[in-house]
């Protein structure tokens, strides 16, 4: 593996594994950005938060890198709706600090950075 691919790999799994635990850390902040049709608004925090942590560890398993990256995709599939929610609603994570509209429209499209960069270690 090269230098560059070893340490985005590394920036991954510790991204990963941060906002996971963050899942844990600071439940209610992620629970307002579940969309309301949604059910069991902290359940899905924790399950979420649970598999990017076991994401972000997988990558760094050589043995098990591959399906920590497929799995990964799917995750960022699966929350793909927050985001949406976070801009069709308005929503912020802290209330009192609201994300500027071009925010979360960029937040759309980086879902799928962060799509191509887990696929990169699918090989």
């Amino acid at each position: 593996m090269s230098g560059l691919k070893l340490a985005a790999l590394w920036v991954l799994a510790i991204t990963m594994i941060a906002i996971g635990v963050l899942h844990f850390v600071r439940s209610k902040t992620f629970v307002r950005i579940v969309p309301k049709y949604l059910p069991a608004p902290l359940t899905l925090v924790h399950v979420s938060g649970f598999f990017e942590i076991l994401g972000g560890v997988g990558l760094l398993i050589p043995d098990t890198r591959t399906w920590a990256a497929w799995g990964l995709i799917a995750l960022y599939v699966a929350v793909f709706p927050a985001n949406i929610y976070m801009l069709t609603d308005n929503i912020s994570l802290n209330p009192n600090k609201p994300i500027p509209r071009w925010a979360l429209w960029l937040r759309l499209p980086f879902q799928f950075v962060f799509i191509a960069w887990a696929y990169w270690f699918t090989r």
